[in-house]
């Protein structure tokens, strides 16, 4: 039995009249009916009653009609699927996101991508490092990543989507509450709260900072990620200096306050050089077009 079988007898079965079938479906009428004849052969059943002046469903030729449109509606939307897949429209996303990077873009990014691409899925791989990100995208655990540059190791293809300064993070009852623009030389004798990874991107561009202001941070604590390190912050165990995101995560006790001459830090869109995912092509595109390096969709109003 051919589909094309199975679409000549619908049309017959949904006009009752071969000629009429015959031109909806751009063929000769002799042709039909021997595509007809070919089908009942093969069934070995009689679908239509045919007369000169009428015809009608037999009740085998009245079951077929409904499995003959659920057989074509199921192939009709199988090949919907497979070109929406081969167009990168359609299937799953695996994304790996820095600690900061899931309070203050994860939830921009996930918006535009329902709106854009409304039939790819997101599995959300949060709190990663950049090391352990690039390392899932070489490996194959992830297909995107919004990590902080600089990428490591090679074949990693980068898209800066926010650059963001450091702000100083202290407890509401620290000295510094009341300025409302700190300098790093303000923080030269202050005990220091950091990241607990030696691969974290903000505790280099932290240090870069400190340095080039005249002296070296003491570390007093470290944090596994953002949330202890603020909860920390708030216990006035030390201050630290974080990007501008973190104030996406609000936290009683803890006040943000900017300062005058800190470094920047990037944040980026991350992908496999060569990988072959329509997927991932799509997902870079539409997000390359929609989040611009400084563009609105990244402000905290947007989010």
């Amino acid at each position: 039995m051919e589909l094309r079988h199975l679409r000549y007898f619908l049309a017959v079965a949904d006009t009752c009249h071969f000629g009429q079938a015959a031109e909806q479906l751009h063929v000769a009428q002799p042709a039909l009916s021997y595509a007809i004849r070919q089908l009942e052969s093969e069934l070995d059943a009689t679908l239509f009653t045919r007369t000169t002046r009428h015809v009608s469903l037999t009740p085998a030729g009245e079951f077929l009609q409904g499995e003959a449109a659920r057989i074509l509606d199921g192939v009709g939307e199988a090949e919907r699927g497979v070109r929406r897949i081969a167009a990168g429209r359609s299937g799953l996303l695996r994304l790996g996101l820095t600690g900061t990077a899931a309070f203050s873009h994860l939830p921009g990014i996930a918006r535009i991508l329902r709106q854009e691409l409304p039939a790819v899925a997101l599995d959300i791989h949060a709190d990663l490092l950049t090391p352990a990100q690039c390392d899932g995208l070489r490996g194959g655990a992830l297909d995107i990543g919004v990590l902080r540059p600089p990428a490591v190791g090679d074949d990693i293809e980068l898209h800066t989507i926010d650059v963001e300064p450091l702000v100083l993070a202290v407890s509401a009852d620290h000295r510094l509450v009341a300025e409302p623009v700190v300098s790093l030389t303000d923080l030269r004798s202050e005990p220091f709260i950091g990241y607990s990874s030696r691969d974290s991107a903000v505790n280099d561009a932290v240090m870069r900072s400190c340095r080039a202001a005249g002296f070296v941070p003491h570390r007093e604590h470290t944090a596994p990620g953002t949330a202890v390190l603020l909860a920390l912050v708030a216990a006035g165990l030390g201050v630290a200096v974080v990007p501008a995101s973190v104030r996406a995560l609000p936290l009683n006790g803890v006040v943000f306050r900017d300062l005058a001459d800190s470094a920047t830090i990037e944040l980026a869109l991350a992908w496999r050089h060569g990988a072959d995912n329509p997927v991932v092509d799509a997902v870079v595109a539409v997000l390359s077009a929609a989040l611009p390096l400084g563009g609105p969709a990244l402000t905290r109003e947007s989010l």
